[in-house]
């Protein structure tokens, strides 16, 4: 498909993209009143189709990624995160899926798009530099394309991660971190709406998406960044999961108010747990030892909600975050034939895979 393409974001990176919406009118014809009565009384024993559908059996459309940091299980224990408790109570959850070293934003979300660790994506480092490149492996962006013609939307809240935005053509990135005094959990918030308002307005504004992204991602450092610098048990950290809680809210209530949150599966997992964050803002905790060895690989958690998936599930099988993109894909009912690392977690479905669909060699 040709694409135009525009120029967004401050690095001038070049999105461009367009979905479809798809819409079926059913027409009913005229019919007598033995054909009308027979009718009536056909559908009434059948389900009621004008009732919302269960969100929790009915395929998603629409993935929302939330990466957050410096968040675990104890910051249930806070209070301050009803959001994230009603996705737990609800969804599929473990707390112990393995995040990878060195536990640094850059690195750990090179991991999380590419499914590959470390070693194998490249990427050490934990700021942006221009000179290195953008990571040669592909992402789960481009899997999401090749296999579906899915496009995404994605807002970082660190310059770092500027160097995940690779140019694509489907792919929009909106970016602001501590470099904007403006920028905030708020304000990117406000960037989402903004950006939703004008990919439903048939127009796209210089935007690569023309309608609604099939996913989002949302980065949300807000508590890390608290937490390495106020302490872990200080009123600002708990004033930080507020915030970032309640901008997960409002993102639902929009897809509530524009219809799909029941075609919509969310993800929720975290580069870092409360005193491991994974952060060029400080040093991280537990990283390296004093022989120069890597410590234990951190421990992360990871909720799926909504379309699809189990409710009130505990995870057995073992995670990483490696598994996110893999496991995006099988929630939209894509397949992926790749060698990456990522495996789709299959746990945590309502529905097994479909028969008739051949399975990913690396998800046998």
């Amino acid at each position: 498909m040709n694409r135009g393409r525009w120029m967004f974001g401050k690095l001038s990176v070049i999105a461009v993209g367009v979905v479809g919406l798809a819409f079926v009118a059913v027409v009913a014809g005229n019919a007598s009143p033995a054909e009308a009565k027979a009718k009536a009384k056909s559908k009434s024993a059948e389900p009621n189709k004008s009732a919302p559908p269960k969100a929790q059996t009915e395929q998603a459309a629409y993935v929302i990624l939330i990466v957050y940091e410096g968040v675990g299980q104890e910051a249930l224990k806070t209070g301050a995160m009803p959001v994230l408790s009603r996705l737990v109570q609800e969804g599929s959850v473990t707390w112990s899926a393995t995040a990878v070293t060195p536990p640094l934003r850059l690195p750990t979300m090179a991991s999380l798009f590419t499914g590959l660790p470390v070693e194998k994506h490249g990427i050490t480092w934990d700021s942006f530099d221009f000179i290195r490149g953008y990571p040669r492996p592909p992402t789960v962006f481009d899997y999401l394309d090749l296999s579906g013609g899915r496009d995404s939307a994605i807002f970082f809240m660190d310059e770092s991660l500027y160097q995940l935005a690779r140019p694509e053509p489907y792919i929009d990135y909106q970016m602001c971190g501590p470099l904007k005094p403006e920028c905030s959990t708020t304000t990117v918030l406000q960037y989402i709406r903004d950006y939703f308002r004008k990919a439903t307005s048939g127009h796209g504004y210089g935007h690569a998406i023309l309608s609604l992204p099939h996913l989002l991602v949302v980065h949300l450092p807000e508590a890390g960044r608290a937490g390495l610098a106020n302490g872990w048990g200080s009123p600002a950290y708990r004033d930080a999961l507020r915030t970032v809680d309640t901008a997960v809210g409002s993102i639902l209530e929009l897809y509530r108010e524009l219809g799909i949150l029941k075609q919509t599966t969310v993800i929720v997992t975290a580069l870092s747990a409360a005193a491991s964050s994974a952060s060029s803002d400080g040093p991280a905790t537990s990283s390296v030892n004093s022989t120069g060895a890597s410590a234990a690989v951190p421990r992360v958690p990871w909720i799926a909600w909504g379309a699809g998936i189990k409710s009130g599930h505990s995870i057995k099988q073992p995670v990483s975050i490696l598994d996110t993109g893999a496991t995006v894909l099988r929630t939209l009912g894509l397949e992926t034939y790749t060698e990456w690392d990522s495996h789709a977690v299959e746990e945590i479905f309502q529905a097994p895979r479909p028969t008739n669909k051949s399975v990913a060699p690396n998800e046998r």
